[in-house]
C-alpha cells in the first residue's frame, strides 16, 4: 500500500510576514511555523504607518482570530480549506557542535537554530527556512540547512525581457506608412502590418525614407496612431523612447503609465514636465517617492513638519522642476506660474506613508524610485486612484535599494506584468542617457 507523502514544513523569518502578509497562505497544503523570535520582531514594527507596519498588524490580528478558542496541537491549527498548518514554535538552541560557531545571540540566529531543531526533530519531513535576508541565507547554508528565499511574486528572465522588448520594429508598405505620417487622421488598421491583432498600446517603429515613424495601436479604435514629437512646458524628447514616454504621460486615455530606465534618461523629467503642461486638468499635481534612507532612521528623525521631513527624498524631482523653470525667461508668465502652483499648494510634495486611506479624485501623482516598492505597496498606491486621476511611476530596477526587493520582485517590474496588454497602461522602457555624456558613459561603464 503506498504510504501518503507528509507535507513539508516552511520556517519563516520575519522579512517574509513584513514583505507579504498573507504570504502563510501561499505554501499550499504545507505546513508552516513562525518561530517566536518572528513574534518578538514583529511586535516592533506594529506601531507606524509604513506598509511592513501594517504587514505585522495584519499578520497579528489574523493568526489571533485563526487560534482564538483553539490550542495548538502537535501540528498547529489549520490555514483553512486546502492549505496546511501554522504553529508558533518557541525558540530552540543550536546542537552543541553549532554553539561555537553562531556565538552571537540575535534574532536571527535564534530563527536559524528554531528551523535547524524542526528539521532534525522531524525525520522523514521537507523542512526549509525561508528568508529574503541573503547574510542568513548564507549562514543556513553554511550550517547545512535547507533555505529558500520567498519567491511566490517573482519574475522569471522571460518576463523581464519582455518588458525591456515592448517596441516592435515592423515593416508596412510606402502607401500605408504614407496615410500613417500624413494622412487626415494619421493612422491606419492594424491588419496593414500585422495578421494578429496587437495588445492594447503596443509601440511600434517603421522605418520610412530613412527616417524612423514611430507608432502606437489603440484599441478603442482598432487602428494604429501615429505619435508625434509633443512638447511639454519646454521639454521635446531626445529620442524615439522619450517621445513614447511623453505620449503616454499627456494622453489622458491612459491613467496608468510606469518608465523605467537608468540614470539620466529622463523618466522624471518628462513626467514632471508632462504633469505641468496638464496642470489645469486636474486638481493637484503629487510628487512623492519611497523614503528609503540608511542607518534605520525614518522620516520621524527628521526635524520640522512634513513638507520639511520630504524635502530630502524629493530634492531630485525639485532638481527636474529647476531644470523646467530654466526652460523659461525669469519673470515670464510660465515661470511664474510654476512659482504660483507651489505657493497655491496646487503641487504638493507628500510622504508615502500617508498615502493609505486616501482617496486621490483629479489628481496628476508622480511616484519616483518606484522599483522601491513591494508589489503590494504598488497595489495600495494604484487602488487609491478615484475619477480623472493619472498616476506615473518611474524608477531603474537596476538601483534597488530596499534590502528584501530586487530586479525580479520589485512593484515596478511587477506593475509592468501584470498590467501589459490593458487599456488604460502604458510601460515605456528608456534606454539613451540624455543628462549628459559623462552620465552615460558612466552609467554604462561604471
Amino acid at each position: 500500500m503506498k504510504t501518503k507523502k507528509q507535507p513539508k514544513i516552511f520556517v519563516l523569518d520575519t522579512n517574509i510576514i513584513l514583505h507579504d502578509y498573507q504570504s502563510v497562505k501561499n505554501f499550499q497544503d504545507n505546513d508552516i511555523v513562525i518561530p517566536v523570535a518572528v513574534i518578538e520582531e514583529l511586535d516592533k514594527f506594529k506601531k507606524g504607518d509604513e506598509t511592513v507596519n501594517f504587514n505585522a498588524r495584519a499578520f497579528m490580528r489574523e493568526i489571533n482570530t485563526l487560534t482564538e478558542g483553539v490550542k495548538f496541537g502537535e501540528r498547529g491549527v489549520p490555514l483553512g480549506k486546502k492549505l496546511g498548518y501554522i504553529k508558533i514554535e518557541p525558540n530552540h538552541p543550536f546542537a552543541p557542535e553549532f554553539r561555537d560557531l553562531f556565538r552571537d545571540d540575535i534574532q536571527d540566529h535564534r530563527i536559524l537554530s528554531t528551523a535547524m531543531w524542526m528539521r532534525d526533530h522531524n525525520p522523514g519531513r521537507f523542512v526549509a527556512l525561508v528568508t529574503k535576508d541573503i547574510n542568513l541565507r548564507l549562514k543556513a547554508k553554511a550550517a547545512g540547512m535547507e533555505v529558500q528565499d520567498y519567491l511566490r511574486d517573482r519574475m522569471d528572465d522571460e518576463v523581464m525581457e519582455s518588458l525591456e522588448k515592448e517596441v516592435v520594429e515592423m515593416e508596412a508598405s510606402s502607401e500605408a506608412l504614407q496615410r500613417l505620417c500624413y494622412g487626415q487622421d494619421n493612422s491606419i488598421p492594424w491588419l496593414e502590418v500585422s495578421s494578429k491583432e496587437p495588445k492594447p498600446n503596443q509601440l511600434y517603429k517603421f522605418n520610412f525614407g530613412g527616417t524612423t515613424v514611430c507608432a502606437r495601436y489603440d484599441a478603442k479604435r482598432e487602428m494604429i496612431v501615429l505619435v508625434r514629437a509633443q512638447q511639454a512646458c519646454g521639454i521635446r524628447p531626445r529620442n524615439d523612447e522619450q517621445r513614447f514616454a511623453m505620449d503616454a504621460c499627456l494622453n489622458p486615455d491612459i491613467p496608468l503609465v510606469s518608465l523605467t530606465g537608468g540614470a539620466g534618461t529622463g523618466k522624471t523629467l518628462i513626467a514632471l514636465a508632462s504633469a505641468l503642461e496638464q496642470e489645469d486638468s486636474y486638481d493637484e499635481i503629487i510628487l512623492t517617492r519611497p523614503t528609503v534612507v540608511l542607518g534605520g532612521q525614518d522620516i520621524g528623525f527628521l526635524p520640522g513638519d512634513q513638507k520639511s521631513k520630504m524635502s530630502p527624498y524629493v530634492q531630485p524631482l525639485m532638481d527636474n522642476l529647476e531644470v523646467i523653470r530654466h526652460c523659461f525667461r525669469p519673470g515670464s508668465k510660465q515661470a511664474q506660474r510654476l512659482d504660483a502652483l507651489i505657493k497655491e499648494e496646487k503641487l504638493i510634495i507628500s510622504p508615502l506613508a500617508y498615502i493609505r486611506g486616501r482617496s486621490l479624485g483629479k489628481v496628476y501623482f508622480i511616484v519616483d524610485e518606484a522599483q522601491n516598492l513591494t508589489p503590494h505597496e504598488m497595489k495600495t498606491i494604484i487602488t487609491r486612484a478615484g475619477e480623472g486621476t493619472k498616476m506615473v511611476f518611474t524608477g531603474d530596477i537596476f538601483q534597488i535599494d530596499q534590502p528584501y526587493l530586487d530586479q525580479w520582485s520589485n512593484g515596478l517590474t511587477h506593475l509592468g506584468e501584470k498590467m501589459k496588454g490593458q487599456f488604460l497602461f502604458q510601460h515605456v522602457f528608456l534606454r539613451k542617457g540624455e543628462r549628459s555624456m559623462l552620465s552615460e558613459i558612466a552609467a554604462k561603464l561604471l
